[in-house]
């Protein structure tokens, strides 16, 4: 943790600084190439940045968006900071050494979960952009953090729109399946083949799931996080048509594309 925890901003959207002194240095040869995306999960703006700064609490993050768009930044991007806490992606489980992590005010699921206001979100996206294209940071590794902690966290949630954070330029996206009517759960046990393929790629998507296995809870966790991601319809853990279809779709990274030019 620094005792002079001074920070400037790291791009010209920043507003404020509110500097925490919850930080540490980055893993020897870990540089920003993820970037996560939270909700706060508390009510107000100010609750959030004292929870941030408070070193009882021991969690910060890089920057805090307000409901209104504005940018705090709390930890310098080259610093590591807590945001993620345990979590897994494709094979990487220091997190907190390989992200950037952005907080966006939200009392959260918890507390009434109100829409994402369009100007929170254009701030969302500006911010994304930047941070993305400075370090590199390919599409397909801006993610949520219930990505990267599946049953743990479920931040930002399904109101969260990913389409059209997509299509301002940030993060990896398809458009999901249609619900059919009849588009029936694959019962636990049963199609064993579906079951297989659907944790194939989910792992080599980025996702922590065994590569073999039954339809359990914990890969019944693991597909609700990738439907809060990509199948926001219905968030319900159930590997049915449509959530394979989806997956299906999904694309699996390449090495080369961990970095972006």
């Amino acid at each position: 943790m620094s005792p002079d925890p001074i920070i400037r901003p790291d791009t010209l959207l920043v507003a404020d600084l509110h500097p925490s002194p919850n930080i540490e240095p980055r893993k020897a040869g870990y540089t920003p190439s993820i970037l996560i995306l939270h909700y706060t999960g508390l009510p107000t703006v100010e609750r959030a940045l004292d929870v941030l700064s408070r070193p009882d609490c021991k969690v910060s993050c890089h920057y805090v968006i307000d409901e209104d768009g504005r940018i705090i930044q709390m930890v310098a991007e080259d610093t590591r900071a807590w945001h993620a806490g345990v979590s897994y992606w494709g094979g990487e489980t220091d997190i907190n050494s390989a992200s950037i992590g952005i907080e966006i005010q939200n009392p959260g699921h918890m507390l009434g979960y109100p829409d994402f206001p369009p100007v929170q979100m254009r701030a969302v996206a500006a911010l994304s952009r930047d941070i993305t294209r400075r370090h590199g940071i390919a599409p397909h590794r801006v993610l949520a953090h219930s990505d990267v902690a599946p049953g743990r966290k479920i931040d930002p949630g399904e109101k969260f729109d990913w389409a059209w954070l997509a299509g301002e330029g940030v993060g990896h996206w398809v458009a999901p399946a249609p619900i059919e009517d009849g588009d029936e759960d694959i019962p636990p046990g049963s199609r064993q083949r579906d079951v297989d393929r659907a944790r194939a790629l989910l792992a080599a998507y980025g996702y922590k799931v065994d590569p073999k296995g039954a339809l359990d809870p914990e890969l019944q966790t693991v597909l609700r996080a990738f439907q809060l991601h990509f199948r926001q319809e219905r968030c319900d853990g159930q590997l049915d048509r449509s959530t394979l279809d989806t997956l299906s779709r999904l694309g699996v990274p390449s090495l080369k594309d961990d970095r972006i030019a």
